[in-house]
């Protein structure tokens, strides 16, 4: 009897892991985003991808049906901006010293066994001596900070714990980026999946280029050391770009008597990265990052954008024609600074607009996104996007800056970002206003798979990887 309950169980339990072929969400109301609002409608998913959607869709006889009254359907939200589906291992690894990580294809130095100290002091001195002391980058042929090469879409991982947590506010998607160094590496658009594999989750690559100019280094740390140093070592990797690409490319139409062109892994990475994003959090380092984006003629997003709210900081980005990437980690007193301490008027003023920005930024019409620059608690995702909103920014705009904005800033608009026959099925299933704060998020859809929210957040920090711009203005000088 034991053996034929346990036998049921576990046929049960496979019956219950096998994915349906179609799930049909009825009589529920549909917010398309890229269309009118379906008020009582059915959206039919099936093999990952929307199948039919509409108020008189018929409902397939192997679909698993979900009652939707009193339910909300949306598009899955998409972060533009983060480095979640990173497992923190692959981060920390991308941290190496100097020209170890660039250069022309050379290789880190590789870790050696530890061994056991010689006897004779002498010969321990000798084995000192010959151990090469790290070298120190002097200048853009030892390319420091660069990781360009790197993809993202090689590295996304489903056991990194935020997934739930992020997936739980209903985000289907991020725009995960490496954010290490000067030259990052190239971003990749990830689905939150888990329970598969790994290259399920890659839904497009590269995205772009990361570009930092955050300075870690200072005095004696070698090149760059300033912000000065920064922009001509971006600009000079520009400039080999594009003298590379003309000896590869004369090379390849008539090599014979033509000594080949070395291979520079560092630059091949900058060739393959269909845009740039270039970090401006003040008005003054957004006209700066602008104007330095049309010298490098490479297509540009803004990310940051924390002065986005002042007249001066829209008119440059009109004036380029420019989109951005706002962090929704609106500014805010440190909580260990001394009481003492006086901030500037243009602080004080900047931690009261901040979150006034989406506002001014889609009444400007300038075409920007949102991004959670390291919140991960559900909670503290749904608080930032509501402060938005109490500052200006209409829900509707609010959801299209995390859902078919990104999509079209990164070019991915014809497979996520609403809802829409033939793109991948991602949606989020609320009962009430997505962004309302007695809202429920009652089932998730990625890649067509059913997921639920977590019951209990992870507790804060668990998992936490690195967050894309702890400060991406920090280009100094100007306060």
């Amino acid at each position: 009897m034991n053996k034929l309950v346990t036998a049921l169980l576990f046929c049960g339990a496979c019956v219950l892991a096998q994915p349906h072929p179609a799930v049909a969400i009825r009589n529920a109301k549909i917010v398309t985003v890229s269309g009118p609002i379906i008020a009582k409608g059915t959206v039919v998913v099936r093999n990952g991808l929307i199948e039919a959607v509409g108020e008189n869709v018929s409902v397939p006889a192997d679909a698993m049906v979900v009652e939707g009254e009193g339910l909300t359907v949306y598009p899955g939200l998409i972060d533009s901006l983060s480095t979640v589906g990173q497992p923190a291992a692959a981060a920390a690894a991308t941290t190496q010293t100097n020209g170890g990580r660039g250069g022309r294809g050379q290789q880190a130095p590789a870790q050696t066994p530890t061994q056991a100290a010689p006897a004779n002091p002498l010969a321990a001195l000798a084995a000192a001596s010959a151990t090469p002391a790290p070298t120190v980058p002097r200048g853009p042929e030892d390319r420091p900070q660069t990781t360009s090469w790197v993809k993202i879409a090689d590295e996304v991982s489903e056991t990194d714990r935020r997934i739930e947590s992020v997936r739980s506010a209903g985000f289907t998607t991020v725009a995960s980026f490496p954010t290490r160094g000067i030259f990052a590496g190239q971003g990749a658009l990830v689905d939150l999946l888990t329970g598969g594999k790994s290259g399920e989750m890659v839904v497009a690559s590269p995205l772009g280029q990361y570009i930092s100019v955050a300075r870690a280094g200072g005095f004696g740390g070698g090149f760059p050391s300033s912000l000065m140093g920064y922009i001509s070592y971006i600009r000079q990797l520009y400039i080999d770009m594009e003298h590379y690409k003309l000896v590869k490319d004369t090379y390849a139409k008539n090599p014979r008597g033509m000594q080949r062109p070395e291979y520079d892994r560092a630059l091949e990475g900058l060739l393959d990265s269909p845009r740039i994003l270039l970090p401006a959090n003040r008005a003054v380092e957004i006209e700066r990052m602008l104007k330095f984006s049309q010298e490098l003629k490479q297509p540009t997003v803004i990310y940051g954008g924390r002065e986005t709210f002042r007249p001066e900081a829209i008119a440059s980005l009109k004036k380029f024609n420019a989109t951005v990437l706002v962090s929704m980690k609106w500014p805010e007193k440190a909580r260990d600074t001394d009481p003492d301490d006086i901030d500037s008027l243009r602080v004080l003023e900047t931690r009261e607009k901040a979150a006034s920005a989406p506002a001014a930024l889609q009444k400007a019409g300038v075409k920007f996104a949102l991004y959670s620059d390291g919140l991960e608690q559900a909670r503290d995702l749904q608080r930032a996007v509501k402060k938005a909103i109490d500052a200006g920014l209409s829900r509707e705009d609010a959801l299209r800056a995390l859902t078919l904005s990104p999509a079209e800033i990164f070019g991915v608009a014809d497979r996520v970002g609403s809802i829409e026959k033939g793109k991948i099925g991602n949606l989020v299933v609320t009962r009430g206003d997505i962004f309302d704060d007695r809202t429920r998020v009652e089932m998730i859809l990625v890649d067509g798979r059913k997921f639920t929210p977590a019951v209990e957040a992870p507790a804060p920090g668990a998992g936490r990887g690195p967050t894309p711009t702890d400060d991406p203005g920090n280009q100094g000088e100007i306060r």
